[in-house]
């Protein structure tokens, strides 16, 4: 009997293999959903802002510059594994070793072959697609029409081709090396290389691939080293950048020599390759070696020690003044007004007369500290909020230029806690609205700010003229809002709360064109996966004209749309044309303009106002102002303006991004009344010109005359910032809106002082013409003080302000209680022949509730000090009772400080000794106690009228205290 066995069952290993398959494949298919779903989104929001082109020109650099590093380096590297395979010796006789080695690699040959050639070209190739931007700029480079003074090439050259040169001969220097290595590999396990008894055979297959690298090898870096002649022009080089005497006459020499005899090494390994003698190019190149340690190291060294040194300045001079015209010219600080300034120091009556237009704009509000009464008294509802510090401005009121303090009333969404639902914060909380205007030169009878614009809804100067308040794109504003709806649909965005204790909401619908559309099905599932929301894609109040508004910062919008721009980090609000547009200043730089001096742009920045800054490229040597960008608060639309079209680095960037930038005859006149001089520029050349600002070659070899920007009186260990004031500078006809800076001797420890040695002044006023920039616009002016007459610097203007007894006695009273004084900015102005410094003084409550008020104002000038209610009064104490001036507080009605002989004076300089008795004293300060303790329960309880009464109760107590002082 015959039996037949069952088959046997069939193995799982192909269905796991299937399952396993699959799950690949569907894990790859989800990968590149999401990457499909990030690149799709980015393209929705670039063609809604009207720059695809922007995002379509990056895509497709990349994907080119990826394509030509992967080839670069995979298609040399394959070739050279593939000729060493198939020139190896056929019937070479290898040892037990490398026969094992081949039955190890054998089976992954083909494999390798393929694998080893694509893995490095996609490291290549990645590295290659961030180059992009080098190989557009050297593809687009114009010319800047100035010549360096070495080589006499055009600094184009050297902006925008030679970083090019650069990276190629690295990446080829890189593919040369690579494939070399591969070569030596294969060669080494087929036989073609055998290392035998001390002794190494080469087949000639093997010695021609080899000597053929090497030749080419060496003709890169014969390359490289004619390169680097031209590099010495932007590289360190000491007290300059750029070469001097050693480097022009012993290292750039060298440096063509090393490149000729590299050449000359090159070519003989081309000759091995043929007659196959390694003798001549092995001994060319240890030639070489020596060479380049006898001419590139040993020379200059002497040169420098036995010329140099020895003869330093005679030797350098050409070179220091070189570095010192190329820094002023890529800093655009070579065109400054340099004005010898003889200051006076006495101050008489009437001084003032002829600077009232300047005294008149003379910001007493300052904008670092009176955010917490703008909060307080404009906030409205917890919900919104006011950027700290607030931005300064100039508008034109009843003909009249009026320089302002300003912020925008951003929504706050944090401040919803726990009602912070997705519905609240993405489609019923979506904008703020309006913008806060007070006068930045006047201050109301108890210390408060003086508005011109302020409410909700909003009134004001700008409201009578019907502009639009509502702000969806900001600086603090959500991180996506989803707004917009169809003709007679139902309004959900809350835009105010009105009526009795805000019985009444007004809801509005956004109506502008300001995101991407996501009424579709799909776009709401790309979404959906862009911010991680479900809710996005199921909620039913989204529909088939919904919006979503994301990416809302401005200077976030600004970078997108320009990326090569270094943007300014003080981005300011402004109401233009009816519209709140905020503006932002952009910057095109270079670290590669010959001979001038290396700034980092982040410890340039660095002040009390902005102690952190950070850039991509922080090292530069060249910047321009190139580009005046706003962005419209309500729609979020970008419009970028040629500012400088003369720049070259900006006209290379308009070839690589045509159609991006509209021209400066566009700007609007109302546009171009707000722009100003930019903050971050005007840091840059002020930490230039602390060494730059000299003009005479001796002075600048000694360093005898180095300057460095004072601390700010109230962090000693951050530099005091620039200022926007209207004033007039010597030269000037009229006052202009301008910013400034002062200048101290650099001197640190026991040795420093705190005298100024300059004033530098730059109009930022740019006219109200259409398309038409003030020819003043720009202009830098240097006030050189004589070190005849010292003149107090900031932080000793601060410290005899500190010092003095009146002053500090009156301080220490205002801080009794739960109160805390606050200094204000201190103001320098070139006024009466001398320089003014002024310092409004602030009271605020050390609770929970903070409301900063103007109670006092300090002045200085020369040596003198007075210390009043009103700056009026201060500038009257100061200069003979009558100073001449005009200023914004002129008509504030304050009560009068009164002497111990019982009468009043407008003056703090004096003061009596009558004794008071401690009765007196204890009842004045349990009044002004009091009068604190009303003032806080009537802010919490938003009682305006209380705190007004309770205010002035409190300003009689202090002045009873003031007058019982001495006894105390």
């Amino acid at each position: 009997m015959t039996s037949t066995s069952a088959p046997a069952p069939a193995t799982p290993h192909r269905s796991r293999r299937v399952v396993a398959i699959s799950l690949v494949i569907i894990a790859a298919l989800v990968v590149a959903f999401f990457i499909f779903a990030n690149l799709y989104a980015d393209w929705l929001w670039y063609t809604q802002l009207g720059f695809q082109g922007v995002l379509t020109t990056q895509w497709l650099a990349r994907v080119v510059m990826f394509a030509i590093g992967f080839l670069g380096m995979a298609v040399p590297v394959w070739l050279c594994i593939q000729l060493a395979y198939r020139m190896r010796p056929v019937y070479a006789r290898l040892s037990s070793q490398l026969d094992r080695y081949q039955e190890v690699v054998e089976p992954l040959r083909r494999l390798a072959m393929w694998g080893i050639p694509a893995f490095f070209g996609f490291f290549a190739g990645f590295a290659a697609s961030t180059q992009w931007e080098t190989t557009a700029m050297w593809l687009n480079g114009v010319p800047t029409q100035v010549k360096d003074p070495q080589f006499h090439l055009d600094t184009g050259f050297y902006m925008f081709a030679m970083p090019f040169y650069s990276s190629v001969l690295g990446f080829t220097s890189a593919v040369l090396l690579i494939s070399l290595l591969v070569t030596a590999v294969v060669a080494y396990l087929y036989g073609s290389v055998r290392i035998a008894q001390r002794e190494m055979r080469i087949s000639r297959a093997a010695r021609i691939q080899f000597a053929a690298l090497a030749g080419l090898y060496l003709l890169v870096q014969a390359a490289s080293l004619w390169l680097d002649r031209y590099k010495t022009l932007v590289a360190d080089n000491g007290l300059i950048t750029g070469p001097g005497y050693t480097e022009v006459n012993a290292v750039i020499p060298g440096q063509m020599i090393l490149a000729i005899i590299a050449a000359i090494v090159a070519v003989l390994f081309f000759i091995t390759a043929f007659i196959g003698r390694w003798r001549y190019p092995l001994i060319a190149t240890a030639l070489l070696i020596i060479s380049a340690i006898v001419v590139g190291m040993a020379y200059p060294w002497v040169v420098n020690v036995v010329q140099v040194k020895p003869n330093e300045l005679s030797l350098q001079k050409a070179y220091y003044q070189r570095n010192m015209d190329a820094t002023k010219t890529a800093y655009g600080i070579s065109g400054m007004d340099d004005i010898p300034f003889a200051a006076k120091t006495d101050a008489t009556k009437g001084q003032l007369r002829s600077d009232a237009a300047t005294t008149a704009q003379i910001r007493i509000m300052d904008p670092a500290i009176i955010n917490p009464t703008v909060r307080q008294l404009e906030q409205v509802r917890p919900y919104y909020g006011f950027k700290n510090p607030l931005d300064v401005d100039r508008y034109e009121i009843d003909g009249q230029s009026q320089d302002t303090v300003v912020s925008v009333r951003e929504l706050n969404i944090g401040a919803l806690g726990v009602d912070a639902s997705w519905q609240n914060t993405a489609l019923i909380y979506t904008h703020g609205y309006g913008v806060v205007i007070a006068k930045g030169n006047a201050r109301t009878d108890d210390g408060m700010p003086v508005f011109l614009e302020r409410g909700i809804p909003a009134t004001g100067f700008l409201s009578d003229q019907n502009f639009q308040p509502r702000v969806y794109f900001g600086e603090n504003s959500p991180q996506y809002s989803i707004v917009g709806g169809g003709k007679g649909s139902t309004p959900i965005e809350l835009d105010y709360l009105s009526g009795t204790e805000g019985a009444e909401e007004v809801k509005t619908t956004f109506s502008g064109n300001g995101g991407p559309n996501v009424g579709s099905w799909f776009n709401r599932l790309i979404y959906s996966l862009k911010f991680q929301s479900e809710q996005i894609l199921f909620s039913n109040s989204v529909n088939p004209q919904s919006q979503i508004l994301y990416d809302r910062n401005p200077a976030l919008r600004v970078q997108k749309a320009a990326p090569y721009l270094t943007l300014d980090n003080d981005t300011y609000p402004t109401v233009v044309d009816g519209r709140i547009v905020w503006v932002v200043d952009g910057y095109t730089t270079s670290a590669d303009y010959p001979y001038s001096h290396t700034t980092s742009l982040s410890r340039a920045i660095a002040d009390s106002s902005n102690p952190t800054p950070t850039f991509a490229l922080d090292n530069i040597n060249y910047i321009r102002n190139s580009v005046k960008a706003t962005v419209d608060a309500y729609d979020g639309h970008v419009t970028l303006y040629a500012w400088d079209p003369s720049d070259p680095v900006l006209q290379t960037w308009q070839k690589i991004y045509p159609n991006t930038l509209k021209p400066i005859s566009q700007m609007s006149g109302e546009l171009m009344s707000h722009v100003r001089y930019p903050t971050d520029l005007f840091k840059v050349q002020r930490s230039v010109l602390n060494i730059y600002h000299v003009t005479d070659v001796n002075s600048f070899y000694r360093g005898d005359n180095i300057w460095a920007t004072p601390d700010d009186p109230q962090q000693s260990d951050r530099l005091q910032p620039p200022y926007y004031l209207t004033m007039k500078m010597p030269g000037q006809d009229a006052p202009q809106y301008s910013m400034f800076t002062s200048f101290i001797p650099e001197t640190s420890g026991a040795d420093s002082r705190n005298v100024l040695m300059g004033y530098l002044a730059v109009d930022s006023n740019a006219g109200d013409k259409a398309g038409v920039k003030s020819p003043d616009y720009g202009q830098l002016r240097m006030l050189e003080i004589s070190a005849s007459t010292p003149i107090p610097g900031p932080g000793q203007v601060q410290n005899n302000f500190n010092a003095q007894p009146s002053v500090s006695q009156l301080i220490n009273l205002l801080k009794q209680g739960q109160s805390q004084v606050l200094p204000g900015n201190l103001l320098t102005l070139p006024v009466g022949g001398g320089l003014l410094y002024v310092q409004p003084v602030f009271v605020q409550s050390s609770g929970q509730t903070q409301l900063p008020a103007l109670q006092k104002v300090l002045v200085a000038f020369g040596n003198k000090i007075a210390f009043e209610d009103t700056l009026a009064q201060a500038l009257d104490s100061l200069f003979g009772g009558d100073s001449g001036a005009t200023t914004g507080d002129t008509n504030v009605t304050t009560s009068p400080s009164p002497n111990p002989s019982g009468t009043s004076t407008p003056g703090s300089q004096t003061g009596g000794t009558n004794p008071a008795t401690s009765v007196a004293f204890q009842a004045a300060l349990q009044e002004a106690k009091q009068a604190m303790d009303a003032s806080k329960t009537a802010l919490q309880n938003q009682d305006w009228a209380a705190y007004g009464t309770a205010q002035a109760k409190l300003t009689a107590a202090l002045n009873t205290l003031l007058q019982l002082s001495g006894d105390k």
